[in-house]
């Protein structure tokens, strides 16, 4: 019994003995080759973060000039939009201005028309008088022509009838001096 408290842990050794040196013979070549493939894959992992790192690069590159281009196509419409709105209030404020001058000449023109119709007006009221004034003068002409014709006849009946009297008195002086 003494003997089998000593064979069979020996026999337990020398197998275990077997199996760990089957297995530690391969051991580190598995584990080189579990690290050499754990290597692998990091170095594959790292390549394609930086594949990646330089494609996500170029994407925000790209993507910083596409928002850079939006940006100034923006900036470029604001400011088109700004300079057409600056120049519709331009447009707004001339016309604006030109109305008013041209109401303003309007009503001076039309004070300057009122005049000139008042003028013309007294021209005409004063064309009317002289017209009227010249028929006057010419019914009074042919009166006064009339008025004349009639006392030089007045005047040469009253001639003829003062002779004729002086005749009469020199007759009858002539006849009294005779009687």
């Amino acid at each position: 019994m003494n003997k089998v408290y000593i064979i069979f842990p020996l026999i337990c050794t020398l197998i275990f003995g077997a199996f760990y040196y089957s297995f530690d013979k391969g051991y580190e070549q598995k584990q080189a080759d579990i690290k050499a493939a754990a290597d692998a894959t990091l170095k594959a992992k790292v390549a394609k973060d930086v594949a990646d790192r330089a494609t996500a690069i170029a994407a925000a590159v790209e993507s910083a000039k596409k928002r850079e281009a939006e940006r100034k196509e923006r900036d470029r419409l604001a400011e088109q939009k700004a300079t057409a709105r600056q120049d519709a209030e331009d447009r707004r404020q001339k016309t604006y201005d030109e109305r008013n001058r041209a109401r303003d000449q309007v009503g001076r023109l039309k004070k300057d028309l009122d005049e000139v119709k008042g003028t013309f007006t007294k021209i005409e009221e004063d064309k009317k008088k002289s017209l009227d004034e010249q028929a006057f003068l010419k019914t009074y002409v042919k009166q006064a022509e009339a008025n004349v014709k009639y006392y030089y006849d007045l005047l040469e009946k009253i001639d003829a009838a003062e002779k004729a009297k002086a005749a009469q008195a020199a007759a009858a002086a002539a006849a009294a001096k005779k009687a």
